[in-house]
């Protein structure tokens, strides 16, 4: 074999791993849009994971995540969907109607799954319940439905309760207006007056104990 014609072998066989790797089919990648951040709820995650296990796909191995966390930062919720948008994720996983509202805006092809408290339909998020259309489904824990029973409770166990107070996160305006929208005529069904305080950081949780107490 003349020697050029034994460089030219080698550095054939050389680029033969690269195109091996090169044409296997890459991951399919979860996009994960989450209002909050990681260390605040890594039982969450975990859940994630051992979810996406038990049906096949284990991170890493045959499915990548992206995480996009907005830190309580719900405006950023936009530019973090616009994001997996652009990185092509093949769904994005929204376990909050921030997210879910965020994500549904940004985009109308990538399938959305979400998780929210409140109606999905009044929300806009799909068409109805029993047929979502469009790129979006997802869950209902119907939250705001069991804010009479949480009332009946609150009477069973604190009978001469009059008034109560609700914590919102204005941040979080759309949660905000659907809890108090649930929580003041549940309220007045069993005789109790419902006074809101914002509760978007620790001063001002403080402060709503403080003024609740006086």
């Amino acid at each position: 074999m003349k020697r050029r014609d034994f460089i030219t072998l080698l550095g054939g066989a050389a680029a033969w791993p690269l195109a091996a790797q090169a044409q296997q089919p890459a991951l399919p990648v979860v996009g994960m849009l989450n209002p909050q951040s990681p260390a605040s709820i890594p039982w969450l995650i975990d859940a994630f994971r051992a979810g996406l296990a038990e049906t096949g796909y284990v991170e890493g191995q045959n499915v990548a995540i992206e995480y996009r966390w907005s830190e309580d930062h719900f405006d950023r919720l936009p530019e973090l969907a616009a994001d997996l948008v652009r990185r092509k994720v093949s769904v994005i996983a929204a376990p909050a109607v921030s997210a879910g509202l965020a994500a549904k805006a940004t985009t109308s092809a990538i399938p959305i799954v979400f998780g929210v408290g409140e109606d999905p339909v009044k929300l806009g998020l799909v068409a109805s319940l029993a047929r979502p259309d469009g790129n979006a489904t997802g869950i209902n824990f119907f939250v705001a439905e069991l804010a009479a029973k949480r009332f009946g409770l609150l009477r069973e166990l604190v009978p001469q309760a009059v008034r109560v107070a609700v914590l919102i996160n204005p941040a979080n305006a759309t949660n905000a207006s659907t809890t108090l929208s649930a929580a003041e005529p549940a309220a007045r069904a069993f005789g109790m007056q419902v006074q809101s305080y914002n509760a978007s950081s620790i001063a001002e949780i403080d402060a709503a104990f403080a003024a609740f107490a006086r």
